[in-house]
């Protein structure tokens, strides 16, 4: 219960609750939460309140998506060919004249359009995310910052930021969505009349700006105009090759080996989006993780734990002794009436209600 005390509502959440900048419901209202400290810079603290505001009322405003995959995002092409977009789109959101802008949003559209020819589902995953991230970065940099300047130099200044993520899978969007956002404001005012949850950004600032996508030509010159050394291209090969080494280890500890299996049910989480990494087809790597679901709470840091892509189990590796509630990186805290009892495979443990057997718990 929350108790106003001095003009202020003071009371506790509870132990379940997961803490991040997010929309919570608390005590019987939609609230926003923030994480302490907040940024000090006055621009990075006004489009952060703005954007997580947003996050508050989004769902009234029919503005949220169900959110997949995005693994693609994890491959040698997929990275290559969203940062040549990136950059397409920091030049084209800089751009004063109206000619060059056009430009280079049609090789941004270009780059995204190749993207989702390679990858299935590409296009749904990744507007998906652009829908519940994106708009509101973009809201955060639109309503949070005063000046057009300023405004254009943040969507940059986002795009850039998220270039060091170790992975682009659940950060793209909020690099992308300020820049379409702003290009779209030039190019269609009325652009935000006509949204809803199942738009597409680039098919928006596409049929805004009179270019099919799917019409444009001669990729290898467009790449070039963004990647002229091949610099990019050699960086992106080079960490393809160790991440390749990685999801063979990750394969090896959290598929092919022992491994603890926790069925999500009513599952919560708290991650850090930068650093989520894809394993091929089978689902999510998480270096950093707090999962809560009925059965507990398990704490993941400086380890490892898979999110299948079903979304019905998570796996973390088994030590070769000890109790099945620790390992390396991670911690398991159990639920009175929850314990550990063998899995459908040899050697692996997966939880249960006390007197079940496995797979028999609702």
């Amino acid at each position: 219960m929350l108790v106003e005390q001095e003009g202020v509502f003071v009371g506790t959440l509870p132990q379940t609750s997961i803490l991040a900048n997010t929309r919570v419901e608390w005590s019987g209202a939609d609230w926003t939460q923030l994480l302490w400290p907040v940024p000090l810079e006055p621009s990075l603290l006004r489009v952060l309140l703005t954007h997580e505001m947003f996050h508050r009322i989004q769902p009234r405003l029919a503005l949220t998506r169900n959110e997949a995959g995005n693994r693609h995002l994890d491959t040698l092409e997929g990275r290559y060919l969203l940062q040549l977009e990136w950059r397409a789109l920091a030049r084209g959101v800089m751009a004063v004249d109206a000619d060059a802008r056009r430009a280079h949003v049609g090789d941004a559209l270009a780059f995204r359009f190749e993207r989702r020819r390679l990858f299935a589902n590409a296009a749904t995953e990744e507007a998906a995310l652009e829908i519940n991230e994106g708009l509101a970065e973009y809201t955060g940099v639109r309503l949070g910052l005063l000046h057009e300047e300023e405004r254009r130099a943040f969507a940059v200044f986002d795009l850039a930021r998220f270039l060091g993520s170790p992975s682009f899978v659940r950060s793209f969007g909020y690099a992308s969505g300020p820049a379409y956002g702003l290009l779209l404001d030039a190019a269609d005012p009325q652009w935000r009349s006509r949204l809803d949850a199942d738009a597409d950004l680039g098919a928006l600032l596409a049929s805004a700006l009179h270019i099919d996508a799917a019409a444009l030509s001669d990729l290898d010159t467009r790449q070039r105009r963004y990647d002229a050394d091949g610099s990019l291209r050699t960086a992106e090969e080079t960490r393809d090759r160790d991440r390749l080494a990685r999801a063979t280890q990750w394969r090896a500890t959290l598929v092919d080996g022992p491994v603890l299996v926790l069925p999500l049910q009513n599952m919560n989480l708290q991650f850090n989006p930068q650093t989520l990494a894809a394993l091929d087809d089978i689902g999510t790597v998480y270096p950093t993780l707090r999962l809560i679901d009925r059965w507990g709470e398990l704490n993941v840091e400086g380890g490892a734990a898979l999110i299948h892509a079903d979304y019905t189990r998570a796996t973390v590796a088994l030590p070769h002794t000890g109790s099945g509630t620790t390992g390396k990186g991670w911690t398991l805290t159990l639920t009175p009436g929850w314990t550990l009892a063998p899995g459908s495979r040899a050697g692996d443990m997966t939880l249960v209600r006390d007197g079940a057997t496995p797979g028999s718990q609702p």
